[in-house]
């Protein structure tokens, strides 16, 4: 297997540091993950992410995550494997963590339309989620496409079964929408914006639904160094047990492109 781009993610700071739960959110943006690239075969890319904060209380994180694509012959295919853990402790309490793998294939159909399949795996010891097992599948649009500016939608059927970390032990089997709008501005060569928003309603329920924004920002200083800047936010309707219904992250790094 050949591995064409090497990332690694060290965070620098976590702001704001308003309550420890609110800083531990976990989002998938697919979009950013996607590797933009006309050659076919693997592309990958590893990431880790250390963190310290010093304020009334001492908060310690870290991270890391990986990500392999492959693109097939002609471009009629793209595979997407995902994964990430995480690891938060605040004073003398012990590690709280959270963790997540997600596989995706992307079929197109034509220039504008492709269809997507997706599986997930996850636990979230913060938002008290045991494990929560994912599957799915819809139509992703493309809406725009130009040489600074790209614009897609999908709207994706989606069956959860979850599993929430609390006594007594509740489950759940639903069926949910999980649609979503993305854009990626480039306004020069060594700047780039990618904005995902998902929607997640139950079909039997709308009232119970989550709102997920993913905002990433990166600065290219040198063909191989970026500053980095993301923002995740996640709110919930009816989230697991006593689990906040928001949370969210500033985070600010660089990443390393080999």
């Amino acid at each position: 297997m050949k591995i064409k781009t090497l990332s690694v993610y060290l965070l620098l700071t976590v702001l704001p540091i308003l309550n420890a739960e609110k800083n531990f959110a976990q989002i998938v943006n697919v979009e950013s993950a996607r590797m933009q690239s006309d050659t076919t075969g693997w592309l990958g890319s590893f990431g880790s992410s250390f963190s310290m904060t010093e304020n009334k209380v001492r908060i310690f994180g870290a991270s890391a995550d990986a990500h392999l694509q492959y693109k097939t012959s002609n471009d009629q295919g793209i595979w997407m494997i995902l994964g990430n853990i995480n690891f938060l402790k605040v004073e003398k309490s012990r590690f709280l963590s959270d963790g997540l793998l997600h596989l995706r294939y992307n079929k197109k159909i034509n220039e504008w339309l492709r269809w997507e399949f997706f599986g997930q795996f996850q636990n979230n010891e913060v938002t008290q989620i045991d494990s929560r097992l994912l599957f799915g599948t819809g139509p992703r649009f493309k809406l725009a496409k130009a040489k600074t500016f790209k614009m897609y939608a999908a709207s994706l059927f989606m069956y959860e079964r979850e599993k929430e970390a609390t006594e007594p032990v509740i489950r759940h089997s639903d069926f949910r929408s999980s649609s979503y709008i993305s854009f990626t501005w480039l306004p020069r060569d060594y700047l780039e914006l990618i904005s995902t928003s998902y929607f997640q309603p139950l079909f039997k329920k709308f009232s119970d639904y989550r709102i997920l924004n993913q905002l990433a920002f990166k600065i290219k200083a040198t063909p191989h160094f970026s500053l980095a800047l993301k923002w995740n936010y996640l709110h919930d309707r009816f989230p697991a047990g006593t689990a906040p219904k928001t949370t969210y992250n500033f985070l600010t790094g660089f990443t390393y492109d080999l």
